[in-house]
């Protein structure tokens, strides 16, 4: 597959920084785009080498780069810039290699922020004046900024001031807010008048488009939705909250050809196709593969160990339930589990973890609990009752189901029996949402049946245990859920023929073995996302 080779970094020769990575292929898909005060780059379907996986400080270079943090995220790699100051980038790729040049930006002294006031940033002046009018005043903020400035009529008074060392932009601000005036900057060119004239102006242009609207041709548009329900799309559009259609708007829909028709201004027609191109696309798909194991009360404790490391700070979730997260390394013996790397965090040998009703594993550690489960029936420790397998959509609910239905007779109204079934099964529902970093959110549900037949009663009961949950997993992680026990208890009597017998003296030709089997159901859930490249098309 695709990997990353190498990741520099290099102080261009106007101080500019560039991050330079060399790529193992020229057809390697490629997002950049700007997210808070960094540059994030996704490489798409791409694999990173350990030993690139890292955060570097380049505060040393003086660049307007400070640090930059690779990471591999599910199936891409991510590489995250940390600029500061003003700054601007550019990116381009020649072969397998990609540049990201990011340069310092001195911004113009000059330069009017429009909509922030407060932060001003224009050159310094000094105005010294005595009821001056507020059109010269005004003339010699232009004069000195050569910006181009109109006036409305309305203008009109005069003003007493006296600033020194001020931010021209401010001096316009404090002049602007002591005559009741407002300004609108277009290009080079600020327009001032009193607030409400200019509110007035932009009221009635408004409501000359909306007059436009009224009287601009209608017309209708047909929108092929292909990976969503039509009637979905219609309904949305018929709500009383929705402000894609005009008021003259109107939609139908056709189930059969999962087709939407729209009637509208072209406007209104134009945003909508927007938003259908946004929301129409192909469902990520998530495959659940769930393991069933039925275990001797050894085996999640012995499990615990050998893979399960945990916060010391983790707290008890009640009833001796905890939840742990695993991290495992093959170590130098082919036989054994060494454990990973610790941080200084204060990560510990989880062996408190023996009851496991909770544990997660990341997708290193997913390999080696395959292993242990092939071991399992060979060892005579248990047994896998079911390894089902189902491909399901992102955030659509996926249901595996294993059990008896249990028939019993029950009365009619007429007075006649009918024969009924009441379901005594194993069953497990998944809900997964893929997260915008390649992780995947699993809402669980565990339910365990198991009847009880009692003599007194023609309807059996029915014991339950469920569980609920919801975790976020790596892509090839596993959550592994258990508590879930059962105890099975029997007596056996072992005698001599004919002495055995004997009341009294017989207990001494007889033994009594009483035999308690405790077994506990893990369940092992592992999703994994479904490239693009392997849906069918």
């Amino acid at each position: 597959g695709q990997s990353i080779r190498d990741i520099n970094f290099r102080r261009g020769k106007e101080g500019e920084g560039r991050v330079v990575v060399q790529l193992s292929s020229a057809q390697t898909g490629i997002d950049i785009r700007q997210q808070g005060g960094n540059l994030v780059v996704d490489f798409l379907k791409t694999s990173l080498p350990e030993h690139l996986r890292r955060k570097s400080d380049v505060t040393d270079f003086a660049t307007p780069v400070t640090g930059m943090l690779a990471q591999q995220l599910g199936d891409n790699v991510r590489l995250v810039v940390t600029p500061n100051g003003l700054w601007e980038h550019n990116a381009y790729q020649s072969d397998d290699q990609f540049v990201l040049e990011v340069k310092r930006v001195i911004e113009d002294p000059n330069k009017l922020v429009q909509g922030t006031r407060g932060q001003y940033q224009g050159e310094k002046l000094s105005l010294n004046f005595q009821n001056i009018d507020v059109r010269s005043v005004l003339q010699v903020i232009a004069d000195f900024t050569n910006f181009n400035i109109i006036t409305s009529d309305s203008v009109q008074g005069s003003l007493t001031l006296r600033l020194k060392d001020v931010p021209w932009d401010q001096a316009l601000d404090i002049i602007l807010q002591a005559k009741g005036l407002d300004m609108r900057k277009s290009g080079n060119v600020i327009w001032i008048a009193p607030g409400d004239e200019l509110s007035a102006r932009e009221k009635l242009q408004l409501e000359s488009k909306a007059q436009i609207s009224d009287l601009e041709q209608l017309q209708t548009e047909s929108f092929q939705i292909n990976y969503h329900k039509a009637k979905e799309i219609f309904d949305f559009l018929k709500s009383k909250d929705q402000t894609m259609l005009s008021k003259r708007g109107s939609v139908v829909v056709d189930d059969r050809s999962n087709k939407v028709f729209v009637t509208d201004v072209g406007s209104r027609l134009q945003s909508l196709r927007r938003l259908i191109t946004e929301i129409d696309v192909p469902p990520r798909q998530v495959l659940i593969e769930a393991r069933i194991v039925e275990a001797n009360k050894d085996f999640a404790r012995d499990l615990g160990v050998r893979l399960g490391y945990g916060d010391n700070k983790a707290k008890n979730l009640g009833d001796g339930a905890q939840i742990g997260f695993g991290s495992s390394a093959l170590g130098s013996s082919a036989n054994t589990f060494n454990p990973g790397l610790v941080s200084s965090g204060g990560l510990v040998p989880a062996a408190t973890f023996a009851a496991m009703n909770l544990s997660l594993f990341n997708r290193s550690a997913t390999r080696f609990l395959n292993l242990e489960l092939s071991a399992l029936e060979s060892d005579q420790r248990g047994r896998v009752i079911s390894s089902p397998r189902v491909l399901t959509a992102n955030q659509v609910e996926a249901s595996i189901e294993q059990g008896t239905e249990i028939p019993y007779q029950e009365a009619t109204s007429s007075g006649a029996t009918s024969v009924s079934f009441k379901k005594a099964v194993l069953s497990l529902k998944v809900k997964p949402q893929i997260t915008p970093d390649g992780r995947i959110q699993l809402q669980v549900l565990v339910n365990k049946d198991s009847p009880i037949f009692d003599s007194r009663f023609s309807v059996p009961s029915i014991n339950t245990k469920n569980l609920k949950s919801e975790v976020l997993v790596e892509n090839g992680g596993t959550v592994v859920i258990g508590g879930i026990y059962e105890e099975e208890q029997s007596t056996a009597i072992s005698r001599v023929p004919v002495l055995g017998e004997i009341p009294v003296l017989g207990a001494l030709f007889r033994t009594t073995k009483t035999i308690n089997d405790r077994s506990e159901l893990l369940v092992f859930i592992t999703p994994r996302i479904v490239a693009d490249s392997l849906t069918l098309k």
